[in-house]
């Protein structure tokens, strides 16, 4: 019997202290994003590389400087939600899209955000959302504050068209493309009855023409 009040014992302490250290973290900032109403300080989510509320990748694992810091994203976010209600992984879809899948916030990142501005009174459900995964909609709140940032909100979307025209700009796809279409038309005409050796020579005289050009360019 004594041997069980002390396991008891153990166990409520243990309890105790867990509750003790998330108040002392709570206190110290948790999601509290600077720029909105009671932040400061590093927020919940916040990666060993600093990645906060930023966080998300570069595709292909690449790592990335952080693109937007905590409360940036939830601007953006918040932002995205008076154009219309979504639900969390329609956010992340949605600044994919922006950036031409060249970056995209994790759901690490923006579901503790959502729980932050639905706290706050910057969004709140959807009407009528019954499901589990709810979409939320802005609040008058939410409205206001986007108007008032809409400077800020241009260049936090600037900044996801940036890495979109970047991509665009050193994409090979439309070489692949042209030499793809190439090689279908070499194989397409050689296979055909009646070539002979002097139509052959006359399609590498094109294909030798088109390499010269190239490296004039």
């Amino acid at each position: 019997m004594n041997d069980m009040k002390c396991i008891d014992a153990d166990r409520a302490e243990r309890g105790a202290r867990r509750g003790r250290d998330g108040s002392r973290r709570h206190a110290g900032g948790g999601v509290f994003a600077k720029g909105f109403p009671g932040g400061g300080g590093r927020g919940w989510g916040m990666g060993p590389d600093g990645g906060g509320f930023g966080g998300g990748g570069a595709r292909g694992g690449a790592r990335r400087k952080r693109l937007f810091d905590q409360a940036e994203l939830q601007l953006l976010m918040l932002a995205l939600i008076v154009e219309a209600p979504r639900h969390g992984y329609e956010l992340i879809r949605e600044v994919e899209a922006l950036s031409g899948g060249e970056y995209a916030p994790s759901p690490g990142v923006v579901y503790p955000a959502l729980i932050f501005m639905e706290e706050t009174g910057l969004i709140a459900p959807a009407a009528d959302e019954a499901s589990r995964s709810k979409a939320f909609a802005a609040t008058e709140r939410g409205i206001a504050r986007v108007r008032e940032q809409e400077d800020s909100i241009a260049e936090l979307k600037g900044r996801l068209s940036a890495l979109l025209e970047q991509r665009d700009r050193i994409d090979p796809a439309p070489v692949r493309r042209a030499f793809h279409a190439l090689k279908t038309a070499v194989f397409d005409r050689l296979s055909q009855e009646g070539t002979d050796r002097d139509f052959i020579l006359k399609v590498a005289d094109v294909i030798d023409d088109a390499t010269r050009t190239i490296e004039r360019i």
